[in-house]
């Protein structure tokens, strides 16, 4: 089964530079601008969409410093996808900027993997370090979600639709998954957070929010193996590079 694939981008920080998106960084060359883009991704098939995260709203992004820039599930009408009648969403992982606006998918279950989820409640969160790129009433939200038996794990592997599978590569989150999806141009391979940006692969040194650098190491080493075409959570060349079909969105295959 073959998709069409999109990403929304719906909140910018162009105030970023070099040094702020890896674990070793100084010096001049690492003083120059880095921007970070914030995204949702969307799969269309026959009309059923399965939507990979579900953002953020403009207070919680104000609060961290960023730009939003439009609601990520509002925009997904311009592709012709009504967030209310999505039955699919894909966490990849919890954290704030990947896991808000539950409300706005009154219908979906939510995809994750149980280890996130056990992460985000557990006792690491006692580390302000490791609960830094959390939001409480995100957790908590993602909790009643749960209760409301709207949740659907999958253990390490799983398949969301036929076309569209997980992984857990873990690193930057103990449960971040990474999706897969069969398109005309082959696997395309939503790498969320395993890989920020491009560079981030191309000079093996992670982004520093991490919480097991050699899982986050080993993960950029898959991505490729995953799919022919690897797209990263964060880049702006992700706008750059492929086909804008509306403001803040691309097709990416």
């Amino acid at each position: 089964m073959t998709w069409d694939l999109y990403a929304i981008r719906y909140a910018t920080n162009p105030r970023r530079l070099a040094r702020d998106n890896f674990i070793t960084a100084s010096g001049d060359p690492h003083d120059a601008a880095m921007p970070m883009d914030f995204f949702i991704w969307c799969a269309v098939k026959d009309g059923r969409a399965v939507v990979v995260d579900s953002g953020a709203d403009a207070a919680t992004c104000a609060a961290r410093g960023n730009d939003f820039l439009r609601c990520p599930a509002e925009s997904l009408a311009a592709i012709g996808v009504d967030a209310t009648q999505v039955e699919d969403v894909v966490s990849t992982h919890l954290h704030w900027d990947h896991a808000g606006n539950f409300g706005k998918f009154p219908r979906a279950r939510f995809h994750a993997q149980p280890c996130e989820i056990a992460h985000a409640t557990g006792p690491c969160m006692c580390q302000p370090f490791l609960r830094r790129a959390y939001d409480v009433e995100h957790v908590v939200g993602f909790v009643r979600l749960l209760y409301a038996d709207r949740v659907c794990f999958h253990e390490q592997e799983g398949e969301v639709a036929p076309g569209i599978t997980v992984r857990q590569v873990g690193g930057h989150a103990p449960g971040l998954q990474v999706v897969r999806v069969h398109t005309r141009k082959g696997w395309v391979v939503l790498a969320s957070d395993a890989m920020h940006f491009a560079a981030n692969a191309r000079t093996g040194n992670p982004f520093p929010v991490v919480v097991n650098v050699k899982d986050y190491l080993d993960a950029l080493a898959l991505l490729p193996r995953l799919g022919e075409h690897v797209i990263p959570g964060h880049d702006p060349e992700v706008m750059a590079r492929h086909e804008e079909v509306a403001p803040g969105i691309v097709r990416l295959a």
